[in-house]
C-alpha cells in the first residue's frame, strides 16, 4: 500500500474534525472537486459542497486502500456520517502540499 500523502491525510483529518478552515486549505485556489458529475471550482463552491456534503453532514472518513499511478492517488474510502454511508472511491491530484484536483465516484 501506498503511503498517505500529507495533504490526502490532512484532507481525512480536518474532515474527521470537522474543522473547515483547515479542510478548505487542503486545496489549491483554483482546484476542481468534481462529485458524481458535479463539479466545484475553488475553495469557494468546494466550501459549498463541504457544507451540503462534507462536514456539514458530519461525514467520518476511513481510508481502505490507496495506490498511485503517474502522480494520481487512487483512494478507496469508507464514509460514514448524517449524509453518504459506505466505500467509495476518490482520486487525487496533488500540487506540492494541496490538492489541485479530486473526483468522488
Amino acid at each position: 500500500m501506498t503511503t498517505t500523502p500529507k495533504p490526502i491525510r490532512r484532507f481525512v483529518e480536518a474532515t474527521n474534525a470537522g474543522d473547515t478552515e483547515a479542510f478548505l486549505e487542503t486545496f489549491t485556489a483554483d482546484a476542481l472537486l468534481t462529485d458524481w458529475g458535479r463539479s466545484f471550482r475553488g475553495r469557494e463552491q468546494i466550501a459549498r459542497w463541504n457544507q451540503t456534503d462534507n462536514i456539514g453532514v458530519h461525514s467520518h472518513l476511513d481510508i481502505v486502500r490507496i495506490a498511485q499511478s503517474d502522480g494520481t492517488y487512487h483512494v478507496r474510502i469508507k464514509v460514514a456520517g448524517n449524509g453518504f454511508n459506505g466505500e467509495g472511491d476518490m482520486t487525487f491530484k496533488l500540487d506540492g502540499d494541496r490538492i489541485a484536483s479530486l473526483v468522488i465516484a
